[in-house]
């Protein structure tokens, strides 16, 4: 490119932030105050007026009006970023700027609309028009995954299924993925081999990162065995996106529970690469939680119990309320 050519296309660029600029600054103007966290139905004057379709319609119509003008300020200050990205491209200027939530590192490859993925080629990420944030305002939460590990009969579905139901009486959104479901459909195609294992878990991993990034409690259940395969899961998700609950239960409980009569078919011969009998079990070494088979009186922990200790955790963390801007 030469310099003339550069100088006129920087100028332009110029121009145009200036214009978006300008936009951005008209709307925010017109932008009213949300609050995405309450919704206009619990506002105590609704109580009185509750049969009034008319009053109803017009708080459904004033929300979703500044819905669209908060989208559309957030849409017109990514035109801004934008602009402003290709400007410091056109300048010769890489490095590194700061973006929401993450850093975006610049490059000439960067830029480019399409490229390569592993194994994946022309292919291009496209970014929704409703952030993660936005999301997480209207469901009154912040998104993570939630991933039990242990052995089988450890107790993980079982718990799991109970966090649910104890965060949907919360009014909570939340999406459990279970191993034995998965291999109905996703993961049909795997078997229990170790590279089929490790497979099982990126997918699963990959699938749930998409749920904690659309603002969705995802709770995983999921023997995941080996400690490298549960922390390249952990190492895809955002900081504080990956909440590893290890059940610690003995694996002689395990066997005597043996809800599946797996323990029996693995000691008969009859079930290869079994965890805990012929293939191993690596324990977490850094879980954010624990589970143990008893309390602190000694008594075997019910589920209610085990999925309190995660909702109490949930809630002091914060994860039950939507991130403050």
């Amino acid at each position: 490119m030469d310099t003339t050519r550069q100088t006129n296309d920087q100028d332009l660029v110029r121009t145009l932030v200036a214009q978006i600029f300008d936009r951005v600054m008209a709307v925010q103007h017109l932008q009213q105050p949300i609050d995405l966290t309450s919704s206009p139905f619990k506002e105590p004057a609704l109580k009185k007026r509750k049969k009034d379709p008319a009053h109803i319609a017009h708080l459904v119509r004033s929300s979703r009006q500044s819905f669209t003008r908060m989208l559309a300020l957030r849409n017109l200050r990514s035109c801004v970023r934008g602009a402003q990205l290709l400007e410091q491209q056109l300048a010769g200027s890489l490095g590194m700027m700061q973006g929401e939530g993450h850093n975006l590192v610049q490059s000439a490859a960067a830029t480019s609309s399409v490229y390569n993925v592993g194994a994946a080629t022309n292919i291009k990420f496209h970014e929704g028009m409703v952030p993660r944030d936005v999301k997480e305002k209207l469901m009154d939460q912040k998104g993570v995954v939630i991933w039990f590990t242990g052995l089988s009969g450890s107790g993980k579905s079982t718990v799991a299924c109970t966090l649910e139901h104890a965060l949907a009486e919360r009014g909570k959104v939340t999406i459990l993925l279970d191993g034995d479901n998965v291999r109905h459909g996703l993961n049909s195609n795997l078997g229990f081999t170790a590279n089929d294992r490790e497979e099982n878990i990126r997918r699963i991993g990959e699938v749930s990162k998409l749920f904690a990034e659309s603002g969705v409690l995802t709770l995983t259940s999921f023997i995941s065995p080996y400690k490298t395969d549960r922390e390249k899961v952990r190492a895809r998700m955002a900081d504080g996106d990956f909440i590893e609950v290890f059940m610690r239960i003995p694996i002689e409980v395990c066997e005597q529970r043996d809800p599946k009569g797996l323990y029996k078919a693995a000691r008969a011969g009859k079930i290869k690469n079994f965890t805990g009998i012929d293939d191993p079990y690596e324990e977490p070494d850094n879980a954010e939680i624990v589970i143990d088979a008893k309390d602190a009186n000694g008594k075997m922990a019910s589920a209610e119990s085990m999925a309190g200790i995660i909702v109490e955790y949930l809630e002091k963390k914060g994860y039950l309320k939507a991130p403050k801007a």
